[in-house]
């Protein structure tokens, strides 16, 4: 189990990032929600990223919930884990339709991340277990 902290709610526009600040506001509806897990820091020295499967969550709830799997990403050349959440286990089809989102993500932050001036590719590198991407992210020490 995870703790995620609930940043973007399944069905807005706008992407923000974990201080809160505007990312970017996209032309169609994020598909689940989006948040990030404060016990860890990603390869990209941000808290690591997670999605929660489901209903709807308000903007700052905290869930527990199982990681059942990870996409791997890479954003701006930095290695960008997604861990994907949810309580219920994941089918295989609905595994190929996350990844398929993030291929079709990973070729839109390389449109904004040129239009913001960064350098470095993006892209999806696909499925993997959830204690892959666990295991190379940085625990937060309290």
């Amino acid at each position: 189990m995870v703790e995620v902290t609930i940043e973007i709610p399944r069905g807005s526009f706008m992407k923000r990032g974990s201080s809160g600040e505007l990312d970017f506001i996209s032309p169609v509806p994020c598909p689940f929600n989006y948040g990030s897990i404060s016990a860890y820091i990603g390869l990209d020295g941000d808290l690591l990223d997670a999605v929660v499967l489901g209903p709807r969550l308000p903007v700052g709830a905290k869930v527990r919930v199982p990681a059942r799997g990870a996409v791997v990403m890479i954003d701006h050349g930095l290695y960008d884990d997604k861990l994907i959440c949810s309580y219920a286990p994941i089918a295989t089809w609905k595994q190929q339709l996350i990844l398929v989102f993030f291929m079709i993500y990973a070729k839109s932050k390389s449109l904004i991340n040129l239009l913001k001036g960064f350098r470095g590719r993006n892209r999806c590198e696909g499925w993997r277990e959830a204690k892959v991407c666990l295991a190379r992210a940085t625990p937060v020490r309290n």
